[in-house]
């Protein structure tokens, strides 16, 4: 008997784990259910340090189709300095900007493009607003794979050449990410190529979850009280409730319905945070996404209306931040931290600000703020607030005197 198979999220009707992420009944989307096995905490200990430490809750059937670059196991970070600055005894920053190709992607991806290897398919790709065009097109490249990336042609040039450097065909599509996303699904569906998220999709999302599993261990087996959860597609963030769902249903962890979960999204495309203010179940599309926080910038968030029900379900809130708080937090978390993160990262930052404005985090909350990109790979925003330095004479005592 498989150890997975795929379930409607809508109408939960039973479907065999294949090339498939639509239901046929109601065209739901389709999640991974699984048949856990039997596991305690101490299997974990000296395992691979990467996110496959966590074969068993994954939707791999055999091994031998890992295609690993070795993502995951990222610092969670006692951030002691922020955490002073902002009235917060017990602050973590999960720092996701270490992963191989620099940013969360690596975790979906890798889940994904082993999952193509199992399935037989012959290429692989994506649509992508950048970190996931890296993280597939390297993953790609492990596994053998011919890869083809679907990007807005405006995204950061970090990106499209990191991506390019890895060997993808990179489509830069004059449009939104949204119009990329829909010419990748009909390519996709069409030629029969695995879209790592979108027809990948069920199996996609599934790497997400190991940023709950690696939290949890890290807190040693502790419920985090609130999450700070960057959000574009909505994905990560219910991958995450997820994740923490099924490590209760195996035992490894407590009860956690106590948790708090806080969707962060960026003014100018924040269509899930407007439904939230308005008390809304319907996700209304921003048309012309305008952020500095590029990777943020889908304007129709796949699983919006399924952040709003966990927002519900997790005790959440769901808040915006401008350009300029963005930039201010990206400054902020790297001079009191040392952890330079692109403008998503600066999106959870200045939300977890505003919550304890607020009042909606309590000092001794357990915090985790989730840090999901590299700021590397978008100095132009940065560049802006930045003062230039100026050029001096090789001169010793003319560059003492500006040395205090």
């Amino acid at each position: 008997m498989a150890r997975t198979s795929l379930q409607c999220r809508e109408c939960k009707k039973d479907y065999d784990d294949t090339f498939k992420y639509i239901c046929d009944e109601c065209f739901g989307p389709l999640d991974v259910k699984y048949d856990f096995p039997a596991i305690n905490k101490d299997a974990f200990s000296n395992r691979e340090h990467s996110y496959w430490r966590y074969f068993e809750l994954l939707p791999i059937e055999s091994k031998s189709n890992i295609v690993s670059i070795d993502a995951g196991m990222t610092p969670l970070t006692k951030a002691e300095n922020l955490g002073k600055k902002l009235g917060l005894n017990n602050l973590y920053i999960k720092n996701d900007s270490v992963n191989p190709t620099f940013s969360f992607k690596d975790r979906p991806a890798g889940v994904a493009v082993s999952k193509a290897k199992e399935f037989g398919l012959s290429a692989v790709g994506c649509a992508s607003t950048g970190n996931l065009a890296s993280a597939t097109a390297a993953h790609a490249a492990k596994g053998g794979f011919p890869c083809h990336v679907f990007a807005p042609s405006n995204i950061e040039m970090a990106k499209i050449a990191q991506a390019l450097s890895y060997g993808a065909n990179y489509i830069a599509v004059d449009g939104t990410y949204d119009d990329a996303n829909r010419i990748a699904a009909q390519i996709g569906d069409s030629k029969g190529i695995g879209i790592v998220n979108i027809n990948m999709r069920s199996h996609y999302v599934e790497g997400s979850k190991t940023f709950s599993f690696e939290v949890a261990e890290q807190l040693g087996w502790q419920v985090p009280d609130q999450l700070i959860v960057p959000v574009g597609s909505g994905a990560m963030l219910n991958a995450i409730c997820k994740g923490f769902e099924e490590l209760e249903t195996v035992s490894l962890l407590g009860d956690i319905s106590n948790m708090h979960m806080i969707a962060a999204q960026p003014h100018g495309c924040a269509p899930i945070v407007d439904a939230f203010k308005k008390n809304s179940k319907e996700v209304i599309p921003v048309e012309n996404p305008d952020t500095v926080a590029k990777s943020l910038a889908i304007g129709d968030p796949g699983d919006g209306r399924y952040v709003l029900k966990r927002l519900a379900q997790y005790n959440g809130f769901a808040e915006e931040c401008n350009n300029k708080e963005i930039l201010d937090a990206i400054l902020l978390l790297a001079q009191t931290e040392g952890i330079f993160t692109e403008p998503a990262g600066g999106v959870s930052v200045s939300v977890l600000q505003k919550m304890v404005e607020q009042g909606k985090i309590d000092k001794n909350d357990k915090v985790v703020c989730y840090v999901t990109g590299n700021g590397l790979k978008a100095t132009e925003s940065i560049m802006e607030v930045l003062k230039k330095p100026d050029v001096m004479k090789a001169d010793v005592s003319e560059i003492s005197a500006e040395v205090s």
